[in-house]
């Protein structure tokens, strides 16, 4: 599964999700912007970058890193990156460092020099260093739509498929915005591509119901404008702007009848 791509659009889409799965107020998301920042000497991007308002100084910043993988050289790499954007940045704001793994064996713990932060200088200090595992979340009472969509990445099979059920309708009934509701539900289906790879996309679109999204006027505005391009250039060329129209890859690739790794 394609994680950084997916667990960017999940973050762009709910910035609230970074503070949800650290267990505290999704409220703290009030005003902080989800990008994605390079560090040049390295030319390498973060998973995701989670910025406070300018002027607010007093937030935190929060450096995101998802690992599907065991990799040895792990927070050599996340720490190295840190520590060249602080310097070629040289932000006012404190940092967090977010690590996320699909489960704690993609950990390969933090290296002796990297162990101080995993506390803080006090008990009311936020450690500099925190570690997620998405298998040992647990659902709250009411978990948010977002939340759901995270833990969706890495359910079995058959509660994948009941859960992606669940996700749509409350994506449907929760969701006002009809851009932000072909967002969601596309980046589910996408989810479930990726996971159930014996199906092909027309399947999974008539497992979920999905294939009434192509019936939208929302889609067949995109379509339509990928009619008047015809040639592929044509419709590679519009990727952008549909990507800013807040549809997914995937949603783009159904609309312009494009395989998947084309409009990647």
């Amino acid at each position: 599964m394609k994680t950084d791509t997916i667990f960017y659009q999940l973050f762009q889409t709910f910035p609230s999700l970074v503070f949800e799965l650290m267990g505290e107020a999704g409220e703290k998301a009030q005003g902080y912007e989800f990008t994605s920042r390079e560090v040049k000497e390295l030319a390498r991007r973060f998973d995701g970058v989670l910025l406070p308002p300018e002027g607010e100084n007093e937030r935190l910043i929060y450096f995101l890193e998802v690992q599907f993988q065991k990799k040895d050289d792990f927070y050599w790499r996340f720490f190295g990156e840190i520590f060249v954007y602080l310097s070629q940045y040289q932000p006012l704001q404190d940092f967090q460092a977010v690590a996320i793994f699909a489960s704690r064996s993609c950990d390969p713990g933090a290296p002796r020099q990297y162990q101080r932060f995993l506390r803080g200088d006090s008990p009311e200090e936020n450690p500099l260093l925190v570690q997620l595992y998405l298998d040992e979340l647990e659902d709250p009472p009411t978990p948010s739509l977002g939340l759901g969509m995270v833990t969706l990445v890495v359910e079995e099979r058959q509660r994948a498929i009941d859960k992606a059920h669940q996700l749509i309708n409350q994506a449907k009934q929760q969701l006002v915005d009809e851009g932000l509701k072909q967002k969601v539900v596309g980046l589910i289906e996408t989810i479930m591509v990726y996971k159930l790879t014996d199906l092909t996309t027309q399947e999974i679109e008539a497992m979920f119901g999905l294939e009434e999204l192509k019936q939208t006027r929302y889609f067949q505005e995109v379509a339509a404008k990928a009619e008047e391009k015809g040639k592929l250039e044509g419709k590679l060329e519009s990727v952008p702007s549909l990507l800013e129209m807040g549809l997914t890859g995937q949603n783009i690739a159904f609309a312009l009848k494009l395989d998947i790794e084309q409009v990647q």
